[in-house]
Formats: structure tokens, sequence, C-alpha cells
């Protein structure tokens, strides 16, 4: 009776990784940039343990799925995100009458959302800390999302894009420095990435210059010194963070590219000399076109913004498909973010059509969003990739992208980490 028991008790802790096989009509090979026909791909736990030519027999697997009528992807990455809000007009109040607890659930509606869009992994480039929580409890599965590599709460300077405390009464604004993301000084630059390593955060994100979206008059002016900069880049590297930059204006993305930020956000205003510098520091941008698109459209709603905001979001966002443009045809790097947030969740695919009307090849655009973002976060083995080895993120759309483009928007199969989150 010993021996029975023991030996039901070595069989039910004994995990037995399930293999499913994926009938793929079509799969985007994104490392050769090829797309493949009539593939299965082989899923056992968490991994891909093959991809065969051919339908394999779907009785040699615990499960069949069947996607031959379908064109399959690696997950998509979006390296802009922020995941613990959404725009509205209401969203400046919200920063009064919303509980840590409010955000936390939007936050986590908000990351369901993003995964069912086919945003397997998202890089989230500030919050109050409540994406911290949210990324852990992703990975531990008591939630469901997309993974997530997250800043924190970005860095900014007294006044500045990143300073929490723009546009309050003096009673209520405070001193806010290095803990609460604020510095002046090299000194508050190291200790602010520091705190930012204490508190969880996966990489560094700065605003270099002025921003559109935060109560201050200026939307493009440096906002950091060089050495306040190279502070931070250097203390980043110390910690193994990576550096993303916010910027509009040319002078502060210039000044964050000779610190070593690895990438540019939005980018709007960038002269054809940053443009060199970028590819010479290997700087990549990531152009948020959805973003410029929808401010631009929300600023012409009456009261939707500040008039303060309205005013910058009019200037600035018409600007930044053209900038891509330029860029993209001088060869700077390209890596894929959206700036999600700015504008509905879920809906970011819709940048992949700013990108091809824009010039960029359907093929490089999907590539932009796993292959390059998947090596700037230093995942080239485990994400971007349906290859053997490579984590289980796996999505399906109805039509080929690289013929159509905006069937990205559109995604109606994910799997993540093996799991399948949407059929």
């Amino acid at each position: 009776m010993k021996r029975l028991l023991l030996l039901l008790l070595l069989i039910s802790s004994t995990t037995f990784a399930q293999k499913t096989y994926l009938h793929c009509g079509k799969v985007i090979d994104t490392r050769n940039g090829k797309v493949l026909n009539e593939q299965t791909v082989i899923v056992e736990g968490n991994r891909i343990t093959g991809v065969k030519k051919g339908y394999l027999n779907a009785a040699d697997a615990d499960t069949g799925i069947d996607l031959k009528d379908k064109t399959v992807l690696p997950g998509l990455i979006d390296f802009h995100v922020h995941i613990e809000g959404e725009t509205n007009p209401r969203q400046y109040l919200e920063t009064f009458t919303l509980n840590q607890a409010d955000v936390a659930y939007n936050a986590q509606e908000i990351a369901q959302r993003t995964l069912n869009a086919g945003f397997t992994t998202v890089r989230d480039l500030g919050g109050s800390g409540v994406n911290i929580a949210l990324r852990d409890a992703i990975s531990k599965g008591k939630v469901t999302g997309p993974r997530i590599y997250t800043a924190g709460k970005a860095i900014g300077t007294t006044g500045g894009h990143a300073d929490p405390t723009n546009g309050y009464r003096a009673d209520l604004a405070g001193d806010p420095g290095p803990k609460e993301g604020v510095i002046n000084g090299v000194a508050d630059a190291r200790k602010a990435v520091r705190q930012r390593y204490k508190n969880g955060a996966d990489l560094i994100k700065i605003t270099a210059t002025g921003g559109v979206l935060s109560v201050a008059k200026n939307g493009q002016n440096p906002q950091f010194t060089l050495e306040e900069v190279k502070a931070i880049c250097e203390t980043a590297a110390d910690y193994g963070f990576h550096v993303a930059a916010h910027a509009h204006g040319d002078e502060g993305m210039q000044r964050a590219i000779k610190g070593g930020v690895k990438t540019i956000e939005h980018g709007t205003l960038m002269s054809e000399e940053t443009m060199d510098l970028m590819k010479e520091y290997d700087t990549y941008l990531v152009p948020t076109m959805t973003a410029g698109k929808v401010v631009t459209e929300n600023a012409k709603k009456e009261g939707y913004f500040p008039e303060v905001i309205a005013k910058k979001a009019l200037e600035i966002g018409p600007k930044i498909q053209a900038t891509f443009k330029k860029a993209y045809e001088k060869g700077v790097g390209i890596a894929f973010g959206t700036d999600a947030g700015v504008f509905e969740h879920g809906t970011n695919g819709r940048e992949f059509g700013f990108m091809v009307e824009a010039g960029m090849s359907p093929m490089e655009a999907i590539q932009s969003a796993t292959t390059t973002n998947a090596m700037i976060l230093n995942e080239s083995e485990n994400l971007g990739q349906i290859g053997e080895g490579f984590l289980a993120d796996i999505i399906a759309v109805e039509e080929d992208p690289t013929e159509n483009i905006q069937t990205l928007e559109n995604v109606v199969f994910v799997m993540k980490d093996g799991q399948v989150i949407k059929e």
C-alpha cells in the first residue's frame, strides 16, 4: 500500500509538457524576411520545439490547432506604451480623483486588451509604479497581460515633461526630487537611476525635451544637460539598463544621443545632422506616429485638452510621420512603438499602416516590431521569431500582412508562453 501511494505521489508530481501542433497556412519568417507556406509549428510547454514544412499528423500531438487559412507571426513587441491609463477628456482631473487601486484595476483591463491585440511584449515608458506591480502579477500568472519591461516612473527635471507636479497650485506642487523622478545635476541623476533600480524597473526613461501632454508651456526645449544625460546612461549601464529618451526638439535629442541613450521616442523635429548622429551612435528611433495623429485630432475638440496642451499638440502632432519618413530613408534604425495610452490601447496595430504609408516595406515594419525590438531588449534568443527554442508567443491574422498590412489591426489568435489566450 505504501509503495502504491509513493508511486501515485511520484506520478502526480511529474509534469509533462503538452505537445501542440499549429497547422499554419503561412508563417512570417522574421529572421530571413520571408513568407513560408504550409508549416507546422510544434509547441511544448512554453517553447517552440520545431517548425516543419507541411502539416504533420495532428493525432501525434496532444492538441491540434487549425490555422491553415491564417498567416502566423511571432508575438508583436510595442516599445512605447503607458499601460496605467488612457486618454480621455477627464485625464488631468483623474490625477486627483483616482486612487492607486483604481489605476491598478484599469491597468489590468488595459493589459488584457493589449495582449488580445497581438502584443505579447511591451515596453512601458512611465507611470506611477503600478506598472511594476502589474508586470510582476502577470509574470506570476495572477492576471493576464503582455510581458512587460517597464521604466517605472520616468525621469525629468524640475518643471520638465516628467515633473509630476506640473500645473499644480503652489501648496500642492512641493519640490519633488530623485525619488519622485525629478533631477537637477549629476548627483541627482545617478540617484534617480539607482532609485528606479531599487523600485524594480527594467530600464530607464528620461524626458530629454519638453513634451506635448504635460501642463507646461514648451514642448520642445532641451531639459537635461549633456553631463546629466551621461550620468544617467553610465549609471544605467552599471545596472544593466538601457535608456529611452522622449524627445521632440533637436538640441535635446543630440544631447541624449551623445549622452548614450539607446532609443529616441517621437523624434519630431529631428534634423539630418541628428539622423547622422543616430546612425553613428547606433541609436534607434521609436516613431509613435499613431499618437501624433490622435493628439492632433483630439486637440481640435473643444475642451478635450487644457489650452496650453492643445496648442502644442497642433504644432507637434502633424509632423511626426514626415520625420519618420526622412529618418527611414536616411537609414536610421527603426524600433516599433506607438505611445498607446495617448490613444486607445488595443489599437496599437494602426502604427504599421502609417509606417508603410511613409515608405517602409511591410516586412521591415513587422521586423521592427519583432526581431529589432527583441535585439534591443537582449532577448534575441527568446522573442521575435517563430523558430526552435523561442518562447511560444504566436499570433495569427486573416490575411498575409506583407500584402495587406492593415490585417495586423485585427489579430484573431494569440498564444503567449504556450498558452492560448485568444482563439
